[in-house]
């Protein structure tokens, strides 16, 4: 099954309001900051998608990429581990305003709660978070002597990654450390559309290379130049461009 889209509109065309959405990367590292900003300008023309949920590793940096969407209002919620990195500017300001609600997770059980979802185990046990706020309300148990906190499966409706390589059955390959989360939010979404910099032809990928096969995604776009969201912070950025 061919899943190339031809742009980055079509890529995004499909996810509704009040959708949960995670979006790769670390930082910077990662994000496929194209398929942030073609939804942007979506919501830009329609009023649509808005309420979302958004989980991804931090709450966004300077005025572009996820700081962007919430800057925009289109997000309800953040999951999130880091929502005060380098510039938390925006979310901060929304938060203390009462305008965006912060589930915070503990990065490793953020991670494994992804993986969950995409492996279908509905809650695990950690002792992390044990005695702290992040464990009010959650069962806890003993083992070997030792608190577990239950957490929950994180699932979502969209996952939103960036891939350096993709074929086009969806196979995917990664570069460096921009693969974090999403292998794992690409196993734990109902859809998954990955912004690819090179696509190739199916067997243009040696198998054993494959990092995310292509059953686990549905659409790939090709963004040959993709934008770092550092540079763009660091030139002082913001999205949609601010003009005269």
């Amino acid at each position: 099954m061919d899943k190339r889209i031809a742009t980055l509109a079509e890529a995004v065309a499909g996810i509704p309001d009040g959708a949960a959405v995670m979006i790769g990367g670390f930082g910077g590292s990662g994000a496929p900051i194209e398929l942030i900003h073609a939804l942007i300008d979506r919501f830009l023309a329609t009023g649509s998608p808005k309420d979302l949920t958004v989980i991804n590793n931090n709450a966004g940096n300077g005025h572009v990429g996820i700081a962007a969407m919430i800057e925009q209002g289109m997000v309800a919620k953040m999951v999130c581990s880091f929502p005060r990195s380098a510039d938390p500017r925006v979310f901060t300001e929304k938060y203390l305003a009462g305008e965006i609600a912060l589930e915070l997770v503990p990065q490793g059980t953020l991670a494994e709660r992804i993986r969950a979802g995409g492996a279908g185990i509905p809650a695990f046990y950690t002792p992390t978070g044990f005695g702290t706020d992040l464990a009010k309300g959650k069962p806890v148990a003993e083992f070997d002597g030792r608190s577990y906190v239950q957490e929950r499966w994180l699932k979502a409706d969209v996952a939103l990654i960036k891939a350096q390589t993709g074929d086009h059955l969806g196979n995917l390959t990664y570069r460096m450390a921009a693969r974090n989360f999403a292998p794992l939010m690409a196993m734990a979404a109902a859809r998954t559309v990955a912004q690819v910099g090179h696509v190739v032809e199916p067997g243009g990928i040696d198998p054993e290379a494959v990092v995310t096969p292509g059953i686990f995604v549905d659409a790939i776009v090709a963004v040959p130049n993709p934008a770092q969201e550092e540079d763009l912070n660091r030139a002082g950025a913001s999205y949609p461009e601010v003009t005269a």
